[in-house]
């Protein structure tokens, strides 16, 4: 019974969890082990590629190449596995998961620039790769959707629809109480230690899968590892706003979710008043007792929203 709950649950940290130091060597394997499981039931594969940067971007996908192309963005401190077990009831589209730069298994270099619009023009630079650029379906959660719109805004002829789940940038919404005081220095989103992570990872999901503490500490080791990348990330996203990008979704009139949990501590869940005042065409979705992550605390429910509208789409 508890190899089945972890392995419903073990991947859904917002942590990069390939990491090979841990306190427990047994619980790395385990760890490691129910990541994978979750990633073959999806049908994903782990594949590479090297951007003209020289910098490697990792990424996941699935065998359904004939499906449409549906890319799917984390969030900050997050990686390609907090789509992994959502990718399951995707199954219908042609799936790929990124991990950003910065995070996951692809490089982190210091001095990159990471706001949403040069990570936008990353993953295009995948996608021409790839050879689905010009038909795409594009979704993200919190700093992912902040990128989505980025993509969308510079690509908006490429761009079939978009998909914003708890996204960041609409900073004009404010933020929430419990950031307020928040700073580089004293942050629930950055992770000095494991007891650190513990509490970001209740913090950032209403209803959070369960996972036993020894997996967690294991989930822990990156984001402490690359506590001074992600420090300088987050001032980077904290400084870029999409809603002047937001304009251009609203003008080519590209077909808009947005799906928010109400019970989201991380971004206000009032920003989707913003959203809906920018892009007139976007269709809300509030998810009761839901935080900053549905794709993960509601996979079902989630999922069976995407796909009613993207079928609506071809009406």
């Amino acid at each position: 019974m508890l190899l089945k709950r972890l392995s419903l649950a073990a991947l859904f940290s917002l942590t990069m969890v390939g990491c090979t130091t841990a306190p427990n060597t047994l619980a790395v394997n385990t760890t490691q082990t129910l990541i994978q499981y979750e990633r073959n039931k999806s049908d994903l594969e782990t594949k590479s590629f090297i951007l003209s940067s020289g910098d490697r971007m990792v990424y996941a996908e699935n065998a359904n190449v004939t499906g449409e192309p549906l890319l799917l963005i984390h969030g900050f401190g997050g990686n390609k596995d907090n789509f992994t077990r959502i990718a399951d009831k995707l199954a219908g589209y042609h799936i790929i998961i990124p991990d950003l730069l910065g995070f996951g298994e692809s490089s982190k270099p210091i001095a990159a620039d990471y706001q949403s619009e040069a990570q936008a023009k990353r993953l295009h630079e995948l996608m021409t790769a790839k050879g689905v650029a010009s038909n795409l379906h594009v979704g993200g959660n919190s700093m992912g959707g902040a990128i989505s719109v980025a993509y969308a805004a510079k690509y908006p002829d490429e761009v079939k629809s978009l998909w914003l789940v708890d996204t960041a940038g609409f900073w004009s919404a404010g933020i929430p109480k419990s950031l307020e005081d928040a700073t580089l220095d004293n942050n629930p989103l950055l992770v000095n230690t494991k007891e650190d992570f513990y509490d970001m990872y209740d913090f950032v999901m209403n209803k959070p899968p369960y996972i036993p503490k020894s997996v967690k500490a294991v989930f822990a080791q990156e984001r402490i590892a690359n506590k001074a990348l992600h420090a300088d990330i987050l001032e980077q996203i904290v400084m870029d706003g999409v809603e002047e990008r937001a304009r251009v979704i609203a003008e080519y009139d590209i077909p808009t979710l947005v799906v928010w949990g109400e019970k989201d501590q991380v971004i206000k869940p009032e920003t989707v008043n913003v959203i809906k005042d920018i892009i007139p065409q976007s269709k809300i979705i509030m998810m009761q007792d839901i935080g900053h992550v549905p794709m993960v605390e509601a996979v079902d429910q989630t999922a069976e929203d995407y796909k009613a509208f993207r079928e609506g789409l071809k009406k």
